[in-house]
């Protein structure tokens, strides 16, 4: 398999297509599947400060045996910290519970106080000084997409949204290609409910794969990334071999098709902002 299948490249960045996510992960959980994850061949690890697991996250990565060179380390600014020092403040915190540097900085969800300026003045200081060595965003509707790039001196490198066969990003997956961006999707599983869709069961019986391997090759393919999570490493490995079969374009459209109004299953965001219609 080549590198170019495994990964993607945004600004001369080499990210892995397929991440480990620890969202909601308790500390011990996070520390064990980090490493397990690693092990299995994850080379992509996603956390925030807010997960509250940053130090086992470390941890994993240093029971893994691991190089960490070899590791993308992506973790989060929270929204309470969007002001210049206390993003500074944080940034520092995270590199320090991490044991790590992480690769990319994202900042977790638009927040109306303080300004798009400040914050992304803040995270490009973050990157300026070694605390990162790229930052993006999470969470971001096209618009604020956009305004957050038009602010920042350096590339966002991706927006890590919710992203599953139940949504459709057409316009924000658009809006990250024309920004030479990319799209990061969390909960790519939908929190499971892709498990007994009858659509995806039939592509997946076709491929002699789970709905959930199918899932996530339908992610991939579209050149989005992925960071499913689990507790449960012979689903970890699972999830990770998926790089043996191709969909066709019919099993894309297929999929694609259920998108549904009603299909977010994770709504934070600030009242002034809107989700792209699709």
């Amino acid at each position: 398999m080549s590198p170019s299948q495994l990964s993607l490249t945004v600004d001369d960045l080499t990210i892995p297509r397929l991440g480990f996510g620890t969202w909601q992960l308790e500390p011990a959980d996070a520390r064990r599947m980090v490493a397990e994850a690693l092990r299995i061949g994850y080379r992509h690890i996603d956390t925030a400060w807010i997960y509250k697991n940053e130090a086992a996250v470390g941890d994993g990565i240093r029971d893994s045996g691991v190089a960490r060179e070899d590791i993308w380390l992506t973790t989060k600014i929270w929204v309470d910290h969007f002001g210049r020092d206390a993003l500074l403040r944080q940034a520092e915190e995270s590199a320090a519970s991490l044991g790590f540097t992480p690769d990319l900085l994202l900042l977790h969800w638009p927040k109306v106080k303080p300004t798009f300026a400040e914050t992304l003045g803040a995270l490009n200081e973050a990157k300026d000084r070694g605390l990162t060595r790229a930052i993006g965003v999470s969470n971001f509707p096209s618009g604020q997409f956009r305004e957050a790039q038009r602010l920042s001196p350096a590339r966002l490198v991706t927006n890590q949204v919710e992203y599953h066969p139940y949504l459709s990003l057409e316009t924000l997956r658009d809006t990250a290609a024309s920004l030479g961006s990319t799209i990061t999707a969390w909960s790519p599983l939908a929190q499971g409910k892709i498990a007994n869709d009858t659509v995806i069961g039939d592509i997946a019986r076709s491929h002699g794969k789970t709905p959930g391997q199918v899932t996530l090759r339908w992610i991939i393919q579209q050149g989005v990334i992925a960071i499913p999570r689990t507790m449960r490493a012979e689903r970890a490995a699972e999830n990770f071999d998926i790089w043996d079969f191709e969909l066709s374009a019919e099993d894309l459209a297929r999929i694609h098709a259920l998108a549904r109004p009603d299909g977010r299953l994770g709504d934070w965001i600030d009242k002034a902002f809107v989700w792209d219609q699709k």
